[in-house]
C-alpha cells in the first residue's frame, strides 16, 4: 500500500507542470496514462472500471467528482481536481488535488483551502478507538463553520486489494450509524471531501458519471489515502509538496 500511495502521489507530482489554461483535460488524461503504465508500471485503476472511458478523473469547477477528460481546454480562472488512482503489484492508491489555473477569484481560493483544510481535520482525528462518525462530523461542521457544504451521496472508502471495498464507507457528514464502525490499527481507507460553494446537492448527468452541483457553484475536492497506525496516523499518498 505505502508503494502504491507513493506511484499515485508522483502522478499528481508529474501532472503539476502540465496543468495550466490552453491544455485539455483529455491531453492531460494521456499524459497520466502515459506516465502510469511506462514509467511507473502501474495500472490506471479507473480505465474500464464499471464501464469509466479514461484513466484519470478530471473534474472542473461546479463539477464535483467523476469528470471525464474531454477536448475541452482550461482557462484562466478555472479550478479543477484531478483524481488517480493507480494499481501496483495489486494494491491500490488513491489521491487527488486541486488546481487553480491562472488568476482565480477569492472566493474559488477559499474554497479550495477551505476543502483542503476539510480533509486534514478529518485526517487529524485518525487513529484506533475512533469512530468513523467523529471524523464525518468533523467534516462537515467545519464545512458548516465556513459557509460551504459537504457533498452526501459520495464519500470516501476502504481501499486495499480492491479500489472499493464494501461496507467501508468513509462518510464526510456525521451519520450515527458510523458511530459504531471503530477504526483499528492497519485498517487503510480515503478521506476525500467533496465541499461545495453553495447547498450540498448534487446531480447526475446523462453520461451516467459526471457528478455536478444542483446549483451550479463551485465545487473542490481533496483526497489521500491513509493507513491507521498504532497511535495515530500515516498518508500514504503525500505529494513532493508536502513532504
Amino acid at each position: 500500500m505505502r508503494q502504491a500511495g507513493r506511484a499515485a502521489a508522483q502522478v499528481l507530482d508529474y501532472l503539476t507542470p502540465h496543468v495550466q489554461a490552453g491544455i485539455s483535460t483529455s491531453a492531460l488524461n494521456d499524459l497520466a496514462h502515459d506516465y502510469i503504465t511506462n514509467t511507473l508500471n502501474c495500472i490506471p485503476a479507473p480505465l474500464n472500471y464499471k464501464g469509466f472511458p479514461k484513466s484519470i478523473c478530471t473534474s472542473v469547477n461546479h463539477v464535483v467528482c467523476h469528470g471525464i477528460p474531454d477536448d475541452k481546454k482550461l482557462k484562466n480562472g478555472d479550478i479543477i481536481n484531478i483524481d488517480i488512482t493507480v494499481i501496483k503489484d495489486g494494491w491500490h492508491g488513491d489521491t487527488s488535488k486541486m488546481f487553480l489555473i491562472g488568476q482565480c477569484p477569492a472566493h474559488a481560493i477559499r474554497l479550495c483551502k477551505v476543502a483542503q483544510e476539510c480533509m486534514h481535520v478529518g485526517i487529524n482525528r485518525v487513529k484506533p478507538g475512533v469512530s468513523l462518525y467523529e471524523i464525518g462530523y468533523a467534516i462537515e461542521q467545519y464545512a458548516k463553520k465556513n459557509y460551504c457544504s459537504s457533498v452526501h451521496e459520495f464519500c470516501g472508502h476502504g481501499i486495499g486489494r480492491d479500489f472499493h471495498e464494501k461496507n467501508f464507507q468513509v462518510l464526510h457528514y456525521g451519520d450515527p450509524d458510523l458511530k459504531s464502525f471503530i477504526l483499528r490499527e492497519g485498517m487503510t481507507f480515503t478521506i476525500e471531501p467533496m465541499i461545495n460553494l453553495g447547498k450540498r446537492h448534487i446531480k447526475i448527468l446523462n453520461d451516467e458519471w459526471t457528478v455536478v452541483t444542483k446549483d451550479k457553484s463551485l465545487s473542490a475536492q481533496w483526497e489521500h489515502t491513509l493507513l491507521v497506525t498504532h497511535d495515530g496516523v500515516e498518508i500514504l499518498t503525500l505529494r513532493t509538496e508536502e513532504q
